[in-house]
């Protein structure tokens, strides 16, 4: 192979997965997903290489012919029709060091997980959500250890990561008197929690190939707790310190590939494994309250989150071209299957994506990316959960096949 084409298989190789990526993933992800988790980093050749981005998603999902519980309008001048879902940031940042020859190690910050939807007090399905808003933090540590193995490098790769989970839900409980103004309720929660990866790739710089197989683990949460707020029927509110049962962040696994296929272009994949049925119903106790009566059998229970997630799986393919020294630019197609199945809005989605990335300088790679997908239709009623729990009566409504963008920048800068 001569040396040109080897330069430009290798720098096709090092942006394109990154460059699509960030405006992809948080466009299409199913369940609590936003950044996920990312540690492509770490497979920069470079001595140190830093990278920071940020990606904006805005999707566009439509209640309508919503109804409240008992499938009736909730009370007289309440809307049929909401806005379903919230535009949000996801930020990333991170840096990688070469410790020693064959030993990479990388550090990161990001929010893998999130979720915001705001359709107001005045819809039809108020009782189910006015408001919810959830919120992470994930800081991780990365290493890897490579050496040769046939024509390429094996890679063996293993890591720690801490995350907070925050967030609040309001719902409507009722109505004042006389004036008959919305009255809500709202749970505030908070945990946190530690998780390891562990994985293995195996490159060939001189193609630009590289396979990587990256588990990472389940986060434990076990120290739920927070506030439950409600009217106390004096115009104020009231409230009372309350508990959840223990909760697992999913597990995940990732196959990536990619390589070259001709001189500066680049194909590349992905299929990938969330196991988002871990988070069905969190049953929500007061604080005292016994959790052999809250947590194993619901009857003193004071309300809960429900999710009734289904596993969620990822399917992306896309080609990345280096024009020159300079510039580059990739496009992907992506396929997430929806984690709801009868309760929620998070159907199938498909993503179309593409960015170009400019190289002034051989240290310096600034990037622009930008997605645009189709949530599909669908319908969120009463579902029976696999522990017999009934979920959805409280509000019902369909949506259609809806729109979602996003737009990605981001720089990375080598040393």
């Amino acid at each position: 192979m001569n040396i040109l084409r080897l330069k430009a298989l290798a720098g096709a190789g090092c942006f394109s997965i990154a460059l699509i990526g960030a405006a992809m993933h948080p466009a299409h992800a199913g369940g609590l997903e936003r950044g996920g988790y990312d540690i492509d980093l770490l497979f920069d050749p470079a001595p140190v290489a830093t990278e920071a981005e940020a990606t904006y998603v805005m999707p566009d999902r439509k209640y309508k012919n919503a109804k409240g519980p008992g499938g009736a309008p909730l009370f007289p001048g309440f809307s049929s029709t909401a806005d379903g879902a919230e535009p949000y940031w996801v930020p990333r940042i991170g840096v990688k060091v070469q410790v020693v020859q064959g030993v990479d190690c990388m550090v990161d910050y990001s929010q893998p997980w999130g979720a915001h939807t705001a359709p107001g007090s005045n819809w039809n399905g108020a009782v189910s959500n006015i408001e919810t808003d959830i919120k992470s933090n994930n800081y991780a540590g990365t290493c890897s250890y490579k050496f040769d193995a046939g024509k390429g490098q094996l890679r063996f790769i293993g890591g720690v990561f801490y995350q907070d989970i925050s967030g609040f839900k309001e719902s409507l409980v009722g109505f004042a008197p006389i004036t008959f103004q919305p009255l809500s309720g709202r749970v505030d929660l908070d945990a946190s929690g530690w998780g390891w990866r562990a994985g293995i790739a195996y490159e060939i710089p001189d193609i630009a190939l590289r396979a990587s197989l990256v588990y990472n683990s389940q986060v434990k949460l076990d120290n739920i707790s927070g506030a439950l707020t409600l009217p106390n029927g004096l115009g104020g509110t009231a409230s009372a310190p309350i508990y959840g049962s223990t909760q697992y962040m999913p597990d995940s696994v990732e196959l990536k590939l990619q390589s070259g296929i001709a001189p500066g272009w680049l194909a590349f994949g992905s299929i990938k494994w969330v196991n988002w049925s871990v988070l069905q119903s969190v049953p929500i106790c007061i604080v005292g309250t016994p959790s052999q009566f809250c947590v194993t059998n619901g009857l003193g229970e004071a309300t809960s989150l429900d999710l009734m997630y289904r596993d969620g799986w990822t399917v992306s393919g896309g080609i990345g071209h280096k024009f020159n020294d300079q510039w580059s630019a990739a496009a992907q197609l992506t396929w997430d299957r929806g984690t709801s199945h009868g309760y929620g809005a998070q159907t199938d989605t498909w993503t179309l994506g593409g960015g170009v990335a400019y190289t002034p300088q051989p240290n310096i790679e600034v990037r622009l990316a930008g997605a645009i997908g189709v949530l599909t239709s669908g319908h969120s009623g009463i579902l029976i959960g696999e522990n017999g729990k009934i979920v959805g009566a409280d509000a019902s409504y369909d949506f259609g096949n809806d729109l979602v963008t996003a737009i990605s920048g981001g720089i990375k800068i080598k040393f």
